[in-house]
């Protein structure tokens, strides 16, 4: 029986009050396996971005819990959650966030020497982790020296940087062309496959179709969920349907 890795229970985030309230995530219930993908699809606004920083600790919710391996994040104080997020969360942005003025191989060390690995480490995991995805001949340009799907490559060996529970991948294609897309749908169905833990909010069905299970979301709150076989690309033709 595999172990939930990631847990909602009636999670919740609300804006505003009265007549103005928004309920941007509505009594989520959530189970996330080891080695499993999961992709959430919904339309703009539909609150899946929220739902992510929620599930990654990034925002505190109105109600309910997140466990992370049997452990309440919701209710952590602000230097544990800041420890969760460094050493059992790897986040993956559209906007990459990588620091423009370190090398490619010094955004991926990053997380591992601030959670105190020795600077030797740090940088042999760094290496092997862009060996991994593809960059290890890049590893010293900066990030402006990389093209879209470089750069988003470098960003998902970052965010294994610390070895996490889960990946949380947010719109990974959002800022890229179609090559590009195509580099990074590779990376995600390679991890998928060596069995690393992944929740991923996305309007690619591309990437939708390498996961496990994909849910669609609609005013905050989860309406359909589909169990993908195999999570492979040869599931995108059944997929495009759900594209916004």
């Amino acid at each position: 029986m595999s172990t939930t890795v990631l847990r909602t229970r009636g999670l919740r985030k609300e804006y505003g009050r009265g007549a103005t309230l928004v309920r941007a995530v509505d009594d989520v219930d959530l189970d996330v396996a080891a080695g499993e993908t999961v992709a959430v699809m919904g339309p703009s606004g539909c609150g899946k971005s929220t739902l992510l920083q929620l599930l990654g600790g990034l925002d505190r919710p109105s109600g309910g819990e997140v466990t992370l391996n049997g452990r309440r994040v919701d209710g952590s104080g602000e230097k544990a959650l800041a420890r969760i997020r460094r050493d059992e969360i790897g986040f993956v942005f559209q906007a990459f966030h990588l620091m423009e003025e370190l090398t490619a191989v010094e955004n991926v060390e990053f997380p591992a020497l601030m959670a105190g690995r020795s600077p030797r480490a740090a940088r042999r995991r760094a290496l092997e982790l862009l060996e991994r995805v593809g960059l290890a001949e890049r590893a010293r340009f900066l990030p402006s020296a990389l093209s879209g799907g470089q750069r988003q490559r470098v960003a998902v060996a970052r965010a294994l940087s610390n070895e996490p529970s889960v990946v949380l991948a947010d719109e990974p294609t959002g800022n890229l062309d179609s090559a590009a897309t195509i580099e990074v749908l590779r990376l995600f169905e390679e991890l998928h496959r060596a069995g690393q833990t992944l929740v991923v909010v996305t309007h690619d069905a591309r990437i939708a179709a390498t996961a496990d299970r994909l849910i669609s979301m609609r005013d905050g709150a989860f309406v359909d969920e589909t169990r993908l076989t195999g999570g492979t690309t040869g599931q995108l033709g059944a997929l495009v349907g759900l594209e916004d």
